[in-house]
């Protein structure tokens, strides 16, 4: 009998956990454990549209820069810059996560191009690049 190999399939989107600089998983503040939620951003994966889109047009963004400067180096300002262009992009929902009252796309350009909590961005770009986070049994699909 062979493989039905859609029984493989992964999902279009996970959830991460996200945890400050220090390591530690981060919870809502609350009196109780009880009160306490996970605080955390939902993105999309390898195998979804928005994915895909958002390499492409990294991929498209490459290729103008070097027609129009005739070489692929940016700045450090424009490379964080495009990537928190990409995350957004990737970027379904953040849950139990506030940003001066921001919402949707603009929270998400907020928090991934702010400098002072740059680990956030790093744990979303390290989440997306490892497929076994989409699987349909994984604990964060």
């Amino acid at each position: 009998m062979s493989l039905n190999i859609k029984s493989k399939a992964v999902a279009e989107t996970s959830f991460l956990h996200l945890k400050d600089a220090q390591d530690n998983l981060m919870y809502t503040e609350g009196d109780k454990k009880s009160d306490k939620k996970p605080v955390g951003v939902n993105v999309y994966g390898p195998g979804s549209r928005e994915y895909q889109a958002a390499q492409t047009k990294i991929s498209n963004r490459a290729v103008s820069r070097l027609r129009k400067n005739g070489k692929f180096e940016q700045t450090s300002d424009e490379k964080q810059k495009e990537q928190a262009q990409y995350l957004a992009e990737i970027t379904h929902s953040f849950v139990e996560l506030d940003y001066d009252g921001l919402t949707g796309r603009e929270l998400a350009l907020a928090v991934y191009g702010d400098r002072t909590i740059g680990f956030i961005a790093d744990q979303v770009a390290e989440h997306v690049k490892d497929w076994s986070n989409f699987t349909q049994g994984s604990p964060t699909s």
